[in-house]
């Protein structure tokens, strides 16, 4: 169990606890339920990676308290 932290930068920061074997999607709808935004306008980025919806966090080597930048479609 993992814990990723996401920042809009507009005075939102949440904390989401998932697993590493799950999707970048599955992320976005952990995320939308602790917003109440849909998870399809959500858009999730580390520097200038925009990170996709089908790839696990492992693979994108997200690990535990990391911060990742939330932003609104």
């Amino acid at each position: 169990m993992i814990e990723v932290v996401c920042n809009d930068r507009l005075g939102k920061k949440v904390r989401v606890k998932c697993n590493g074997d799950d999707t970048v999607g599955d992320l976005k709808k952990l995320i939308a339920a602790q917003t109440g935004t849909n998870w399809e306008k959500i858009v999730l980025k580390k520097w200038y990676n925009v990170y996709k919806d089908h790839i696990t966090l492992d693979d994108y080597e997200i690990h535990d308290g990391m911060n990742i930048e939330l932003y609104y479609n």
